[in-house]
């Protein structure tokens, strides 16, 4: 198995935190090609893409995938929302690292291209330093800004259901499968 295909952790242990965006409307992305399509989709590749680079660590579970949970029961969304996991699927993640170059690569993440095109990036720094309210704030900022669908990404009785899971998943067991 190549290196760029072997999950570093235990896909079942990340399961629930794939579910958590997941549960609010996010596909996957799987592989270079889903994050080539993902990207250039749309209507000839015109609206909003939404693409979080999801990880393990706490930030990810206390600020970035409630704050995105919470963001998208916005009024106004992006068209599509993606992700990519960060030590899962990693040729789908370099894929979506190189798309983002120059930039570096920071997980967790959010990226927004309008049309195509990055028009804006949510760096690990700024998750880091922000509660889940203020990433969400943040987010809708932006959705307001750049974004013309119609919100919530689910029913808020659906929203109101989530359990987020507040824990930190670098001390997830390594896989070894």
């Amino acid at each position: 198995m190549q290196l760029l295909e072997r999950p570093t952790y235990d896909p079942a242990a990340v399961e629930p935190m794939r579910l958590e965006l997941t549960s609010v409307g996010f596909t996957e992305l799987l592989t270079p090609e889903a994050v080539d399509n993902a990207i250039a989709g749309g209507e000839n590749g015109v609206g909003t893409t939404l693409v979080v680079i999801n990880s393990v660590c706490g930030c990810a579970a206390g600020n970035a995938r409630p704050g995105v949970a919470a963001a998208l029961q916005n009024n106004r969304i992006p068209d599509r929302l993606y992700t990519v996991f960060a030590g899962m699927e990693k040729a789908a993640v370099a894929r979506m690292r190189e798309l983002l170059s120059p930039l570096p690569p920071s997980s967790p993440s959010m990226a927004l291209f309008h049309d195509g095109k990055l028009a804006a990036m949510v760096h690990r720094r700024d998750i880091e330093s922000r509660t889940a309210d203020q990433v969400a704030e943040l987010l809708t900022n932006l959705f307001e800004k750049y974004c013309t669908a119609t919100g919530p990404s689910i029913p808020p009785e659906a929203y109101a259901q989530l359990e987020m899971a507040a824990y930190c998943g670098s001390t997830l067991p390594r896989f070894q499968g």
